[in-house]
């Protein structure tokens, strides 16, 4: 009798397991959604981690996955809020041509024309064919051997909004040229726009060039890892997320960064790529920061999620990275999606290079995620923070949304 209740048990598993969507036909589920936030000066103080399960308004937790569409809106509006900046909607314009191997995506909106253009790399074999969008590389900084048989595909970021350093924004690029209403944004929520307008690109002509629209993966590292992040956070119809060596603002928790020695925080950070109203707001009080990274993160779920990081790394701050990434993986177990997510924070190697063991891992999560392969295994969790109470910052959090 036990053996069969077991059996029974695996079987509804598999069911719901195979009802939680691997990704989404549109940029965002929660578009509908009413979100209220309360103001500034409502905000409670909080020293662990915000739960990712409770309303923001305090009236309760949410109970069912549907609710998390939702829930996922409101953490959306509190990051445009607070760090980058709210990002624009899907322009009505946009024409896509495909012509001697390059993609040239154009947009139209408030008077002004911008165009984007990505040599693609076409593989051999019969399409439809997953995409990996790398940035400003067409495999990010992975080997390009990692993505045979799939669409290579370089973001790159500066034809949307330039490369700066701390406020030194180009107000001539492209994306503050057609909203120059929203050039005290961060350019992160500007890079994230002109992906989502790179796969509308893609739709119009992905029968010309044989794309499979439900396969697709975003990867950078560092800087450009943080920009893959917020670009899967924000468009639900990438599939695979691939966040290398992102660091503070990336995978890192501001929280938990605070306790730390020299890593990239809010009073250090970039403020070309966040909005000043970040160190304005929250430098000195960040327990008054509504949300957190391990939110940032959760934005993806129940698509999968990939974090490699570099533990040594001292700027990187990995040991704030692997919490964010245990306090996010709450999400994917409440949705059912548990193998959909992974990490890696093996050391040791230079900066935006893989170790063996993560090539090993990106290999699993490409074969599975965007070549369709059910058999390979994704639950990765390597790590040497064997030692770290990754549970003290979210143990407080009502059941994890049970």
């Amino acid at each position: 009798m036990r053996s069969l209740v077991v059996v029974s048990a695996l079987l509804i598993s598999s069911i719901i397991r195979a009802e939680v969507p691997l990704v989404y036909d549109v940029e965002n589920t929660g578009a509908g959604c009413v979100v209220s936030l309360p103001d500034y000066d409502e905000l409670p103080s909080i020293v662990g981690l915000p739960n990712p399960f409770e309303w923001s308004d305090g009236s309760g937790i949410i109970s069912t996955a549907e609710e998390w569409t939702c829930r996922r809106a409101e953490i959306k509006a509190e990051i445009e809020r607070y760090e980058i900046g709210l990002k624009p909607s899907r322009p009505a314009n946009i024409e896509a041509v495909f012509n001697d191997g390059i993609l040239t995506v154009t947009v139209k909106e408030n008077g002004k024309t911008l165009v984007l253009s990505s040599e693609i790399i076409l593989p051999e074999g019969e399409d439809p064919f997953p995409v990996i969008i790398g940035m400003n590389r067409a495999s990010g900084s992975l080997d390009a051997s990692l993505f045979e048989g799939i669409i290579q595909i370089p973001f790159m970021h500066n034809q949307i909004a330039s490369y700066g350093m701390n406020g030194q924004k180009d107000l001539e690029a492209q994306f503050y040229l057609m909203y120059p209403e929203l050039a005290g944004v961060g350019d992160y929520v500007a890079w994230a726009w002109g992906i989502s307008r790179l796969i509308d690109g893609l739709e119009l002509v992905k029968d010309e060039i044989g794309v499979n629209m439900q396969r697709i993966g975003v990867t950078g590292c560092s800087y450009a890892g943080k920009m893959a992040l917020f670009a899967g956070a924000f468009d639900e119809r990438i599939a695979l997320t691939i966040a290398q060596e992102s660091g503070g603002g990336g995978t890192a928790s501001w929280r938990v960064s605070e306790t730390l020695g020299n890593v990239e925080k809010i009073s250090n950070t970039n403020y070309s790529w966040f909005m000043p109203d970040l160190k304005d707001l929250f430098d000195g009080q960040v327990e008054k920061l509504p949300y957190d990274h391990h939110e940032l993160i959760a934005m993806i779920a129940p698509r999968a999620f990939l974090a490699l990081g570099n533990d040594g790394w001292t700027w990187m701050a990995d040991e704030s990275g692997y919490i964010a990434c245990r306090a996010a993986y709450e999400v994917w177990k409440f949705l059912g999606a548990e193998d959909r997510f992974g990490f890696d924070f093996t050391g040791g190697h230079q900066h935006c290079r893989t170790a063996e063991s993560q090539a090993a891992a990106v290999k699993s999560f490409v074969d599975r995620f965007l070549r369709g392969s059910e058999e390979v295994k994704t639950d990765i969790f390597t790590h040497p923070y064997s030692d770290l109470d990754h549970k003290k910052w979210y143990s407080e959090w009502s059941s994890c949304g049970q």
